[in-house]
């Protein structure tokens, strides 16, 4: 059975950002603050679009927001 996981900073990289509001970084992404919520904690994975979008509000590279970690799991070894 394999997991993907898509971990964030954007908790981090918002309050290194004066203290940014979620509400903020929504607006100058263009999406709902309910979307920001579910992102950075996990339960949505963004799309490729919208995750250059949050990167570029941070000044920050992709990878500097959005870490992906590739697990894979074996039954019975």
């Amino acid at each position: 059975m394999e997991t993907n996981n898509l971990k964030n900073n954007i908790r981090k990289l918002r309050f290194e950002k004066n203290e940014m509001t979620q509400q903020q970084l929504a607006d100058i992404v263009g999406v709902t603050r309910q979307t920001i919520i579910a992102i950075e904690q996990g339960k949505y994975a963004p799309s490729l679009l919208l995750a250059f979008q949050i990167a570029h509000a941070f000044g920050a590279g992709i990878e500097q927001v959005f870490q992906f970690t590739h697990i894979a799991e074996q039954k019975g070894s």
